[in-house]
């Protein structure tokens, strides 16, 4: 937790009374979906103490007067301009007081708080929590434990909130580590991804008056852009006494993700209303929108297609956001890049995607994921992508990369691109979290953050123009020969092609395609020739190729020597069994 906030309230704390509570009700991978919006619920009723009469008499005194769209900015006002209140005569701490009644009166409770609030506990599915605490005789044994957490202003403050919450989130998510990944993403790796993105930022964010904007398109509980915010202002400007002010936006399309991320923002004084629920492809809501910083780990291998045609659609339209091009439907990881590339300051954006393999070579030239790659390194927005060790994430265990781009790259780095392969930048966790076997630590952050800042080619670092990933595809054809071994030739006096003779050969883009031509093909292939009306660009980015580490077959002694050991060791054990 933060250093210099107000941080009193001890998240071990909360997670123990709750879990004493609800241990034998509910299987340790849920009690995360009780306590978190029981923590937002907790601390919405700290800030209202002493303001809940003053609500109560506006309310009575207007409800009857004023039409309900008009009364929610009165009764905001009567709570000191906060932007929630509840109008119901209950505080947590007076429903203990009537336990016979406790159900009814909690549900009052509940339904006396504005729109935005029941909406968050909507998709929290809080009422199916609730009808299992009344069905287990437990909703006043977890009033009573959450009541005993000190959540007011003045023992902790709004940063402060969001360590506690964001940590309870990571609690929660460890002990259901078997759909973790789905919405969220380990914190060793979204560390590495806020040290590289903002490693430039320190002296634009350090100036009087700057306001910053961090987005995240798959927000999932909004872990990245609070944990971006949290760095900005606890750790790049630690010893700065000019604090940005940091605004942060998301949209989820899990309705229980979104209701955490937006029940982050609603209790730690951020805009609730920033945080979307909806699918960012077809409801975009942040639509003409333009952010400074953006961030996401995007699902993997997932379809859209569902939302084929409205995609394609927007595809043919210059200005949309799929103009480029539009990968194949079983996966949108590039959809989301050219999403949030759409939403770039003019002025200047960066942006940090976690991806798999997928969208760094899948597609041939011409097709869609070629063409993305294509339009991305030709604007010279492409300027690092980090190679993560395996074993990362909660629910996969394959080979992940983080993008980095921008669309104010430095000096030194414009027209070229840096690729680190930080595979082995980890240590074993002494736990094994679903599939996350392995961590990042701090030490090994600073190690690739300077093999970054140095952007030297090194073991692990290669530097690249941006056209050292595009190729020329060339379609070779070769003679077709009739039954005599005599070429077939055409109306205009060309040798007829042989479609199954017909063969793909990629040329690097600053190759002479002639003189490769003469010097690969031609020597096997004499009679060859090259078809340049159906000549495509293509653009691939093969790490494996890059860092390719021979290894020198082992010696015939070696291999022999092996042979006689394992002869040995099978003999004993035989005789052992025989014997």
């Amino acid at each position: 937790m933060s250093s210099n906030s107000n941080n009193n309230v001890e998240v071990g704390f909360i997670w123990q009374i709750t879990d004493d509570v609800l241990r034998d009700a509910f299987k340790k991978n849920e009690i995360g979906d009780v306590v978190l919006p029981f923590v937002v619920i907790r601390r919405l009723d700290c800030i209202l103490d002493g303001l809940n009469e003053n609500v109560r008499e506006t309310y009575i005194k207007f409800k009857e007067k004023v039409a309900e769209e008009k009364l929610d900015p009165i009764l905001r006002k009567s709570a000191g301009g906060l932007k929630f209140y509840n109008i119901s005569q209950h505080t947590l701490h007076s429903l203990k007081d009537d336990a016979r009644n406790i159900e009814i009166n909690f549900n009052n409770y509940l339904n006396g708080f504005n729109k935005e609030v029941r909406d968050i506990l909507d998709n929290f599915q809080f009422d199916k929590i609730v009808a299992r605490l009344i069905k287990n005789k437990l909703l006043y044994e977890m009033i009573d434990a959450i009541c005993r957490i000190d959540m007011h202003s003045d023992k902790i403050d709004n940063h402060g909130m969001g360590y506690v919450f964001e940590e309870l989130i990571r609690i929660s998510n460890e002990q259901s580590n078997e759909t973790a990944g789905e919405h969220f993403t380990p914190r060793d790796v979204i560390a590495l991804m806020n040290a590289i993105m903002f490693s430039t930022e320190k002296e634009a964010l350090s100036q009087t008056g700057i306001i910053r904007t961090i987005f995240d398109p798959a927000c999932g509980t909004g872990g990245m852009v609070n944990l971006g915010k949290n760095y900005i202002l606890d750790i790049l400007l630690k010893d700065s006494n000019k604090k940005p002010i940091i605004q942060t936006y998301g949209q989820e399309l899990n309705e229980q993700s979104y209701a955490i991320a937006k029940s982050e923002a609603l209790i730690t004084g951020e805009e609730a209303n920033n945080i979307k629920h909806g699918n960012s492809f077809s409801e975009d809501y942040f639509q003409g929108k333009h952010f400074h910083y953006m961030m996401a780990n995007p699902p993997y291998g997932v379809t859209w297609k569902k939302d084929q045609r409205f995609i394609e659609n927007e595809a043919l339209n210059p200005a949309g956001r799929f103009y480029a091009g539009t990968p194949r439907t079983s996966d949108g990881q590039l959809l989301f890049l050219q999403h949030m590339i759409s939403k770039m300051e003019p002025e200047g954006s960066r942006i940090a995607v976690v991806t798999n393999g997928s969208p760094l070579f899948t597609g041939d030239a011409g097709s869609g994921e070629s063409d993305i790659r294509k339009w991305i390194i030709e604007n010279d927005w492409l300027e690092c992508i980090v190679a993560l060790p395996k074993d990362m994430f909660y629910n996969t265990g394959i080979n992940t990369y983080i993008w980095f781009l921008t669309n104010k790259k430095e000096k030194k780095r414009k027209g070229k691109v840096q690729l680190i392969n930080a595979i082995d930048y980890c240590r074993s966790n002494k736990k094994s979290l679903g599939n996350k076997r392995n961590e990042i630590t701090n030490t090994h952050i600073t190690q690739i953050l300077d093999i970054y800042t140095n952007f030297e080619t090194a073991k692990d670092c290669k530097i690249f123009n941006n056209d050292d990933f595009g190729f020329y595809q060339l379609t070779v054809e070769q003679p077709m020969y009739d039954n005599k071994g005599k070429k077939i030739i055409d109306k205009n006096k060309k040798p007829k092609p042989d479609s199954k003779k017909r063969d793909k050969e990629n040329v690097p883009l600053n190759s002479d395609i002639e003189n490769y031509f003469k010097k690969e093909v031609i020597p096997h292939l004499p009679d060859a020739w090259i078809d340049f009306d159906k000549t495509r660009i293509g653009y691939e980015i093969n790490f494996a190729k890059y860092f390719y580490k021979y290894k020198s077959l082992r010696t015939a002694i070696e291999v022999k020597t092996e042979i006689i050991t394992l002869e040995s060791e099978i003999s004993i054990l035989l005789n052992e069994l025989l014997n």
